[in-house]
C-alpha cells in the first residue's frame, strides 16, 4: 500500500475571505508532470483533497539519512478577472491534509498585473 497525503485549496479575494468559485488549479511534481487539475466549489474549495504519493511516515524518525518525511508540489491557480498564483515547494506529508490558502486580487485593482504571476516559494523545513 502506498503512502498518501492530501492538499487542499482555499481560494478566496479580499480580506474578509470571499469564496472563489471555477478557480482552475493544477499541481505538479517537481520535474513538473501534472498530478492533478480541478476547479474550486462555491466555497472556493476543491470538492476533496487531492490525493499525493508521499515516502513513508518512516522516513521522518532517523535523522540524517537525507530522506525527507514529505513530497514536494508545486500548484499553479487561475481565476477569471484575477491575478494568476504559483506556490512552489509546497510541503505534502503522510495522512496529513496540507491546506493551501489562495488569495487572489482582482485585476481591475492590479492592472499592471495583467501577464504577470505572483509567487510564492515554500522554504525548507530543518526536519
Amino acid at each position: 500500500m502506498s503512502n498518501i497525503g492530501y492538499i487542499q485549496v482555499h481560494a478566496y479575494t479580499a480580506k474578509a475571505q470571499l469564496p472563489l468559485r471555477n478557480v482552475a488549479v493544477a499541481i505538479t511534481d517537481k520535474q513538473g508532470k501534472t498530478i492533478a487539475l480541478r476547479l474550486t466549489n462555491s466555497s472556493g474549495k476543491l470538492d476533496r483533497p487531492i490525493e499525493i504519493p508521499v515516502p513513508s511516515p518512516a522516513a521522518g524518525l532517523s535523522p540524517n539519512t537525507g530522506i525527507v518525511p514529505f513530497t514536494t508540489v508545486n500548484l499553479y491557480a487561475k481565476g477569471e478577472n484575477f491575478e494568476e498564483i504559483e506556490a512552489i515547494n509546497i510541503q505534502v506529508f503522510p495522512n496529513i491534509i496540507t491546506v493551501q490558502n489562495l488569495q487572489l486580487i482582482p485585476l481591475s485593482e492590479l492592472p499592471q498585473y495583467q501577464n504577470q504571476v505572483e509567487i510564492f516559494n515554500t522554504p525548507a523545513q530543518n526536519l
